[in-house]
């Protein structure tokens, strides 16, 4: 069964997206004090690098996961016996 989706539930899946994102703003106050001074106190170069770090340590592990969780949502059938199929390898 494929589950196929209208363009309402597209829209209303993306507003709860971008809901979640905003609720989540605050979470960007909440910072090191030792990460933000030095962060203040260089140049527009380091922030630049520090901004490509943050990048570069959330999307890897991020894809990852989600790779995970599609290979296992189109393999969740694979292994799966019928009901007549249950002879054992020993022959009981």
């Amino acid at each position: 069964m494929k589950l196929r989706l209208h363009a309402a539930t597209w829209i209303r899946l993306l507003l709860l997206f971008t809901v979640l994102m905003a609720v989540a703003a605050p979470a960007y106050g909440q910072s090191c004090s030792l990460c933000y001074t030095q962060a203040a106190s260089a140049g527009a170069r380091m922030v630049q690098a520090l901004r490509s770090g943050i990048l570069v340590l959330i999307f890897p592990p991020m894809a990852i996961c989600i790779g995970i969780t599609v290979m296992s949502y189109r393999k969740r059938n694979h292994f799966r016996q019928d009901e007549g199929d249950r002879d054992s390898d020993l022959g009981w």
